[in-house]
């Protein structure tokens, strides 16, 4: 599906049958960071100051302020007020007192930029990655992917393999994201589809066919040289594709 990245209206309501996605470019004017910044918490900001790369550090204070400046639109809430939980494998969710688990969300950026998405009542897991040829290694997908993958991904032509190799690593992503697991999941237990052009979908799991048709994985379109996917628990659901822009002071 080739989403279009436009605007939100205004009034913007996030019903329990769609699914948004949010791009947004993590390269922000000074002054934009700044007010990003002062909506962090104190261990958020913390968490920043220990980047060794100034840009690494901007990356993250603008991902941060993003996803609290879109969490506070749906929930008209200040950015500043929310506070965040934590799964022991580090996934987030709202704290109790705003809803908890209600308005589920995940965030990834690469290369400068973010995609994050948001539901309610359901999980879900998204995953961007910049497409790099070096990366792309046939013993790196042996170690991580399934063989059933790899097996897909030899039989394909030398100038698909970089891109399919992504959309291979971004779905699995996804999906072990949407889950709550992390990489305590091996990614070779699962498989997913690959190829350039092919649909986007979760073959098998070591949960069997119910665990299957549990999820819809979809293919996000971030731009040129990027692959990424996002995971949704359930197949009642439309996906809309928004672009944030810092709002008007």
């Amino acid at each position: 599906m080739k989403e279009g990245w436009i605007s939100p209206p205004l009034g913007l309501k996030l019903s329990g049958s769609e699914v948004h996605v949010w791009r947004a470019e993590l390269v922000r004017s000074q002054a934009c960071e700044e007010r990003l910044l002062a909506t962090l918490t104190g261990d958020e900001q913390d968490r920043a100051n220990r980047f060794h790369f100034k840009h690494d550090r901007s990356h993250f204070i603008n991902a941060r302020g993003i996803l609290r400046d879109i969490l506070g639109r749906y929930l008209d809430t200040r950015a500043n007020d929310l506070r965040f939980e934590y799964t022991k494998y580090g996934k987030p969710s709202l704290a109790r007192e705003f809803g908890g688990s209600a308005l589920s969300f995940n965030l990834s950026h690469s290369k400068g930029v973010a995609l994050f998405a948001f539901t309610i009542g359901r999980d879900l897991g998204i995953d961007l990655e910049w497409i790099r040829a070096d990366v792309a290694d046939e013993q790196i997908a042996e170690h991580f992917f399934s063989d059933q993958e790899v097996r897909a991904l030899r039989a394909l032509d030398a100038g698909e393999q970089a891109e399919a190799f992504f959309n291979c690593w971004t779905r699995k992503e996804a999906y072990i994201k949407a889950i709550g697991e992390g990489l305590s999941m091996p990614l070779s237990r699962f498989a997913v589809s690959l190829k350039p052009g092919d649909t986007a979908a979760l073959l098998y799991t070591g949960g069997g066919s119910k665990e299957t048709s549990r999820w819809k994985l979809l293919e996000l379109f971030p731009g040129s040289g990027f692959a990424g996917a996002v995971a949704v628990e359930g197949h009642d659901w439309q996906l809309k594709c928004w672009q944030w822009e810092e709002p008007e002071s």
